[in-house]
């Protein structure tokens, strides 16, 4: 049957009865529409969109459901979003359209009101609220209800607050804490004040107690800034103050102590200090690579002075003399930095105002991210490293020294040699010179450990001669040099490590790492210690020990007889004073004012007891008396040691521990004194004096 079958041509294409009704269902929307709806598209039904998904696996069925419920979501979440931008755009321009239309004494300037002229400095001034907390354990200062400041630590924090901001930004430029309960802080306080730009905002507040040692040059600085309340501050009294440099002030309050044993009651300042606009807060500088430094420096730190003054700045770059025969321009100097940016501030202007500088060698090493000390570096062009700190106390301090030492050897692989010098030291004007002419001294004898710039027992009193050196046995520190060689080969691998709690210097001064070794020091030192702050030194220290140094001013001097310096023509040099030197009344007090003679340029000898080479008691008796450096033994060479008394070289001698006991006459005694101090209060003072060197 199937043979004899044969296709119809005439027959119609078979079509399913769904498909007849859907192209029915067509046909009818096209002659509704006419023949106009021939140019328009329309898209699918509702019915046409989900009609497909009943024929999906239930699986994917669930899957296109949930793609279109979040395409849904998004869709009306970006129509709120335009719809908030435009309300938002229509309320801030507002107020500018409105006063284009009151007028505001542009007249017909083109562009006045087009919605894209912000003029937000015709808008009235933002205000800063601030509120002051000054109490016998609390201060605070909170700026728009952000706490900026809060300490309640019962062992720190005593004295006057000073917080500076910005006064367009309200930005926290500076703080600072001045225990003017303390001998000299107000003068710190004082210069510090002076110090910061005019404008900007001030808040000041009292905790503990803060006018015991605020003297009257403190207290006319705080009128100066606009207190009525300074001249009566008294004993644990609570006081706070806002105001402006050079402005108004804005609130103040004082509450009195009722009695000696009680603190005034808790002051509660709270005010609002107008922000003024940031172009009348800046300086009109010229834009040059060092003003661009400054413009950085300045917008964002407070409390540098001139070198933030807006007419005749202090200069970043200092053109100095040029050294000849500079043999140190190739040296690295490394500083050793905390956080204390202003001592690092001073430091850095001395050292690059002496001739024989080279910037490009300067290495600052901050000890923790403190981002006030590299700030200070980059606004000198220096180059400035932070590290973490290791160790705690002494610990910590000896390997910042360990790390800052190894990096700078590691900086300028072929430095042969390195000066070390702290943040808190101001260097001569001939730093570099007294450093060239002595570097030969490092490589030409192996008995010298290093060459310092600072002299332990060099005071105003004790050194008189710019140009004469002395080899001691002891490590000075405060601007010193040393070889590579030493550092890698014997420093670095026995350095101690971070859980020992061992002073630097005190470690490179034992025997076993000494090994013989002596340092040139200079009669009359080329560094000065001015910190009266950090982890072993306050005000009390740094004026007992320290104000009253000797420093060499002088621009250039030749050094004495550098090539005396060396071990066996150093001997010969003292033998030769002893023997034509003057033995002095050893009955005599030696402590009197006439103890040693008003001559001139003659050479003094004093023999005194010592037993053994760590028997100090009679000569820190007479440091003691002479108003010297009497905490321990330092400066001297084989139990010598050597200084000027009125213009007259002093050779003390330690019998019989000395090498030169031989000098003393037979029939003299030497002389002794007991210590007035019990051994256990004497240790005592020591740990408690013991200066970071």
């Amino acid at each position: 049957m199937m043979e004899s079958w044969r296709p119809n041509p005439r027959a119609p294409p078979f079509i399913p009865r769904r498909h007849q009704q859907q192209q029915g269902q067509r046909q009818q929307q096209q002659n509704s529409h006419g023949l106009g709806s021939l140019h328009h598209h329309h898209g699918p039904t509702l019915h046409q969109y989900w009609l497909p998904l009943l024929y999906l696996p239930r699986g994917r069925r669930l899957a296109k459901i949930m793609q279109g419920g979040l395409m849904a979501v998004l869709m009306v979440t970006i129509l709120i979003n335009i719809s908030f931008i435009v309300d938002k755009t229509r309320q801030l321009r507002a107020p500018f359209e409105k006063g284009t239309h009151e007028g505001d004494g542009l007249g017909g300037v083109e562009g006045v009101g087009r919605p894209n002229n912000l003029r937000l400095q015709e808008s009235p001034p933002k205000a800063l609220t601030v509120e002051v907390v000054s109490s016998q354990t609390r201060i605070a200062v909170t700026v728009d209800g952000a706490t900026i400041v809060e300490d309640t630590d019962e062992r720190k924090g005593r004295g006057i607050h000073v917080l500076v901001l910005h006064q367009a930004t309200g930005a926290v430029m500076a703080q600072r804490v001045f225990d003017t309960y303390s001998p000299h802080e107000d003068e710190a306080m004082t210069l510090f004040l002076n110090m910061v730009s005019p404008g900007r905002i001030l808040v000041l507040s009292i905790k503990d107690e803060g006018s015991f040692q605020l003297k009257a040059s403190g207290r006319e600085a705080l009128r100066r800034l606009g207190s009525t309340h300074a001249h009566e501050l008294g004993w644990r009294d609570m006081w706070a103050l806002v105001v402006v440099k050079g402005g108004p002030v804005y609130g103040e309050q004082l509450s009195r102590s009722p009695d000696f044993n009680t603190w005034g009651q808790a002051v509660l300042l709270r005010t609002e200090v107008p922000l003024r606009s940031l172009e009348e807060s800046e300086c009109a500088w010229p834009d040059t690579e060092d003003h661009n430094r400054r413009r950085e420096f300045c917008g964002h730190i407070e409390g540098y002075g001139s070198v933030c003054s807006c007419v005749d700045p202090a200069p970043l770059a200092y053109t100095t003399d040029p050294l000849l025969n500079n043999q140190v321009h190739d040296v690295p100097v490394a500083i050793i930095a905390s956080n204390r940016p202003h001592y690092l501030y001073r430091s850095l202007r001395s050292l690059l105002a002496a001739p024989g500088v080279n910037p490009e060698m300067i290495t600052v090493f901050i000890d923790g991210y403190y981002e006030e000390p590299l700030a200070v570096a980059k606004l000198f062009g220096l180059r400035g490293i932070q590290h973490t700190p290791l160790g705690v106390k002494n610990a910590r301090i000896a390997q910042h020294y360990k790390a800052s030492l190894t990096a700078t050897f590691n900086i300028f692989p072929t430095a042969r040699y390195a000066i070390i010098l702290e943040e808190d030291l101001d260097v001569s004007p001939d730093f570099f010179s007294y450093f060239s002419q002595t570097l030969r001294l490092l490589e030409e004898d192996p008995t010298v450990y290093c060459v310092s710039a600072w002299n332990d027992q060099g005071y105003e009193h004790t050194s008189s001669d710019p140009a004469l050196l002395y080899r001691v046995e002891t490590m000075p520190g405060l601007g010193w040099m040393l070889k590579r060689s030493l550092y890698k080969d014997e420093l670095e691998p026995k350095w101690p490590t971070p859980e020992k709690m061992w002073d630097w210097d005190m470690w490179m001064r034992l025997g076993d790492v000494r090994r013989g070794r002596e340092c040139i020091v200079p009669d009359v030192s080329r560094t000065y210690h001015f910190g009266s702050s950090g982890l072993n030194m306050n005000s009390y220290f740094q004026d007992t020990y320290f104000k009253k140094h000797s420093f060499n001013t002088l621009q250039y001097v030749e050094m004495k007889d550098i090539d005396s310096m060396k071990k066996d023509a150093y001997e010969e040099q003292v033998t030769g004073l002893l023997r034509r030197g003057t033995v002095l009344d050893h009955s005599a007090d030696p402590c009197s004012e006439d103890f040693v003679p008003d001559t001139l340029g003659h050479a003094y000898i004093l023999f005194i007891k010592m037993e053994h080479h760590k028997d100090y008691t009679t000569w820190l008796q007479l440091a003691k008396c002479w108003r010297i450096w009497d905490l321990d033994g330092r400066g001297y060479h084989h139990g010598m040691w050597r200084l000027h008394m009125k213009d007259n070289l002093l050779l003390v001698i330690g019998v019989p521990y000395s090498q030169y006991s031989k000098y003393k006459p037979k029939e003299l005694q030497p002389l002794y004194i007991a210590s007035k101090e019990p051994e256990k209060e004497k240790k005592g003072r020591l740990k408690k004096n013991t200066i970071r060197r």
